[in-house]
């Protein structure tokens, strides 16, 4: 038996952790002000958590909110302090955890898409090659020369993962992301 493992007595025993380690996606409200992206963010470098994908923007000018959609990782657990500590963030004012509630709306995941641009070098041949794939992946051509293209596409991370590593060997120079952009199916709001 693991000797490391056995309870010792100490009331700092912990157990250690079995659950698996699982994506989320939360939406965050919160009111759009100095500083609060900054404690939103504070809070996971503090505690060590992975931020996987983060956007930010204003979302009713009226009411001065901005929705923060971040996408981490941890075990059922974590994600729960995660949830936890954001709502104790005094301009806070709703956490959603969209994977959860997908599921309890009886879908896989909640309605997710990312923008990126991509800049492609290209001549020749390869150049044909570019464009046809692009085309299959319904990346837009928003800049050209004849040294390189500027795609934007827009989808799932999945897509613009699998475009970037096919378009890759043709001559890819640069990527930029948006980061994920959430919303769960339906006629609630957040």
């Amino acid at each position: 038996m693991n000797a490391h493992l056995q309870p010792t007595g100490s009331a700092y025993f912990i157990q250690k952790e079995t659950a698996a380690v699982e994506n989320h996606t939360l939406s965050v409200l919160v009111s759009n002000e100095p500083g609060v992206l900054a404690r939103v963010i504070g809070l996971f470098s503090g505690r060590g958590y992975n931020i996987e994908s983060l956007t930010v923007s204003e979302t009713e000018h009226e009411a001065h909110l901005s929705r923060i959609t971040i996408v981490t990782r941890g075990t059922p657990i974590v994600l729960e302090q995660i949830k936890a500590q954001l709502e104790r963030i005094v301009p806070v004012h709703r956490v959603l955890d969209l994977t959860v509630r997908a599921r309890e709306l009886g879908q896989e995941r909640p309605i997710e898409r990312e923008v990126a641009l991509i800049k492609v070098a290209g001549s020749g041949e390869a150049r044909a090659e570019t464009l046809r794939l692009a085309d299959a992946f319904q990346a837009k051509v928003v800049d050209a020369t004849v040294e390189h293209f500027i795609f934007e596409i827009t989808g799932k991370s999945s897509k613009i993962d699998q475009f970037v590593a096919i378009i890759k060997p043709l001559g890819l120079i640069e990527i930029c992301r948006t980061g994920i952009a959430a919303m769960n199916r339906g006629s609630q709001g957040m």
